[in-house]
Parts: C-alpha cells; structure tokens; sequence
C-alpha cells in the first residue's frame, strides 16, 4: 500500500472536527446508542446549531472535489461559530466507479465519529479508492476492522447513498459539485469570495427576519 497522502490543515479547520455533530433537525444531538445508522443528512462539520449550513453534492472522484474542499474550509474559519458543512454524496457512476463505494466508507467512518478525518483522507487519496484502500484508511483511522470491510463488500450503507441521489435530483441537482446554502442553490463559479458573499447574504437575510 502506497502512502496515504494528508493535509496538513490549520489549527481552527482541526476545532470544526473536533466539532463534528450529529444532529436532527431541531439541533438536538443525536445518541448512537439509540439510532442504528446516522444518515448523512443528520452529519455535520461545524456547530450543529450553525445560523448557515453550506450543503455540498459531492463526487469524491471529481477532479476539482479537492479544491472546492479547501475553499469550503477557508470560508468555514472565517465565521467561528456561525456556518457548517453537510457533504452529501451524488457519485457519478459513469465515469466514476469507485466514488460510490467511497461514500459508503464516509457514511461507515461518520458511525464511529470520524466522518470528517475519512472525508479528508479519500479526498487527499481520489485516485486510491478501491475497497482494500478505503479499509486501509479506517484502520489509520483506527476504525472498524474487519466489520468495517464487511460493510462495504456488503454494501450495508449503499442505499444512504441512494437516498442522497434521489434527494439531490428532487433538489435540482444534475451533476456533482453542487452547493446549496441553507437549502438555496448556489450560481456560478465556486470560490472563496463568492462562497463567503452567499454566507453573508444568508447570514443578514436571518437577521433581518429577526429585526422585522
């Protein structure tokens, strides 16, 4: 196995992990315990009660996920507290084969708590995403072992990426990367400016609805 390429990150990207959430819609931290699996809809980097939440469909073979990655990050820093980030997966099958199979390890690895080390990991290694790669990675991970490889070979979670497909096409999505921001569908060129300006507008759009 070659070696696993990483990020090394920035000190306030590494607290939005620490900050991974799983949450319901009222914001209400979810018990594990009690939920057999969490949907990809209910995991989220950053505060769970965030006033803005950045969806993106993604595609973890896309040749630019990498990059609309870091532009997510940056724009994540710059408001502590106030924005996080739902990656929701819309795999391109017919060009992308192994990107299903990723997003079943991303949905595997959010089980244990560990959504957004194994979403950095397959983002950093898209072109090593065979199944025995991605069991490599959670074991880095120090997840699962051989019931996390079970899981894949079993395809236990391929139908969560289903689901992320059909919401994503009721949504209007026809092809990966899409961003929404809280729910509306973002225009254009994905860059730091232009992801920020979305936030600000939804940022004073909530804060107008409260002053009127």
């Amino acid at each position: 196995m070659g070696k696993i390429l990483r990020t090394s990150g920035k000190k306030a990207f590494l607290q939005l992990i620490n900050h991974q959430a799983f949450t319901n819609k009222t914001g209400i931290m979810i018990n594990r315990k009690d939920v057999a699996i969490i949907p990809p809809a209910a995991i989220f980097i950053g505060p769970p009660r965030a006033r803005v939440t950045v969806m993106e469909y993604g595609d973890y073979e896309c040749e630019v996920a990498l990059h609309n990655d870091l532009i997510v990050r940056e724009s994540l820093q710059r408001y502590p507290g106030m924005v996080n980030f739902n990656y929701r997966h819309f795999p391109q099958l017919k060009i992308h084969q192994k990107a299903h199979k990723a997003a079943e390890a991303a949905i595997a690895a959010a089980q244990e708590g560990k959504f957004a080390q194994m979403h950095d990991l397959i983002l950093h290694n898209r072109r090593n995403l065979g199944t025995a790669s991605l069991a490599f990675y959670a074991r880095e991970l120090g997840i699962g072992g051989m019931n996390f490889l079970d899981s894949l070979v079993s395809g236990k979670f391929g139908r969560y990426v289903q689901d992320d497909l059909v919401t994503g096409m009721k949504m209007g999505v026809k092809d990966a990367p899409t961003f929404f921001i809280n729910g509306k569908k973002m225009e254009g060129k994905l860059t730091v400016r232009n992801l920020c300006a979305a936030i600000e507008a939804s940022l004073n759009k909530r804060v107008s609805k409260i002053h009127s």
